[in-house]
């Protein structure tokens, strides 16, 4: 094995797209957020009810 492979690591990204879904309806967006931060629970505005809920993080989709 060469140095120059030992050298290069695999880099990860500081960020990642979660996917986050409503506890009321089941609507889902995708959102980006720091990957060493907490999840995620925010109030948005969901069309399928057309008021306010709260969404929660469900699943990581990717790094990016």
């Amino acid at each position: 094995m060469r140095l120059t492979n030992v050298l290069f690591k695999k880099v990860k990204s500081k960020r990642i797209m979660v996917l986050m879904e409503s506890v009321v309806s089941g609507h889902q967006f995708n959102l980006f957020r720091e990957r060493l931060a907490d999840k995620i629970e925010l109030i948005r505005f969901d069309p399928y009810i057309q008021k306010e809920s709260l969404y929660r993080e469900r699943k990581r989709i990717r790094s990016a």
